[in-house]
């Protein structure tokens, strides 16, 4: 399905960690060997971000040769002082990105700011600007760059590669605010899946249609007030002061 409001964008880095939670026991990291949904999903979060919209990662395209490089590091303790562990970094990182938004229906009180063409043009703006917030490939320590782009453009080095499995994989996490169904309101839940690459593309499944699901823990959405509740309170506070 083509949706009107797509983006395209292309993010580049030196290094990146799309961290496999099973690898992460006793401190150790290790990356996955593409970028995760969620990892994607942050850095559009990082461009461009309202609680109005949900931000949906259509597909990804790996344009440079998947290659990692392991580095030892010095992560700070709990408990106080320094530990060494081995973090398995990607590197020479660039991806092609497509998504496109939808209306958040967990947020009936933002309904007025349902305008698209507004939030595509931001987001559009956002994106020749390098995003609002700092860009990371995965982890603070992975910065990113971001620039626009037409996805598909250019020559990707997997292009000639017919099919190519990754395995199980973490899709992203479904927070309560963003829930789509009875069994995932007021939770926090994970979703899996099993990644696969044609001709260096990834197609993305919505997080409802992943096939496997894990509700983690019981999470609270976060409530906004009404456009008057919050012209009251700046009143207000303006009167305060």
């Amino acid at each position: 399905m083509q949706y009107p409001n797509i983006v395209e964008f292309e993010v580049t880095g030196d290094y990146a960690l799309f961290t496999d939670p099973i690898t992460r026991v006793g401190g150790e990291k290790c990356t996955y060997q593409v970028p995760t949904y969620e990892a994607l999903k942050g850095i559009l979060s990082s461009i461009y971000w309202k609680p109005t919209l949900i931000w949906y990662i259509d597909k990804v395209r790996v344009m440079h040769p998947i290659q990692t490089e392991v580095k030892g590091v010095r992560p700070i303790k709990y408990n106080g002082g320094n530990d060494l562990a081995y973090y398995t970094y990607l590197k020479d990182c660039r991806y092609q990105v497509q998504a496109h938004f939808e209306w958040n229906e967990n947020r009936p009180e933002l309904a007025a700011d349902r305008n698209e063409n507004k939030h595509h043009e931001i987001a559009r703006r956002m994106i020749r600007k390098g995003g609002r917030r700092d860009i990371f490939l995965g982890t603070r320590e992975c910065q990113g760059y971001v620039e626009p782009c037409v996805f598909g453009e250019g020559k990707g080095y997997y292009d000639d590669l017919p099919h190519l499995h990754f395995g199980l994989s973490v899709h992203g996490i479904t927070y309560a605010d963003e829930a789509y169904s009875e069994e995932t309101k007021g939770k926090m839940t994970v979703n899996f899946w099993y990644p696969e690459m044609e001709n260096g593309v990834i197609v993305f499944p919505k997080p409802q249609d992943c096939p496997h699901h894990k509700t983690l823990h019981e999470m609270q959405v976060k409530p906004f007030g009404t456009a008057a509740e919050n012209f009251s309170g700046l009143r207000e506070f303006g009167e305060v002061l």
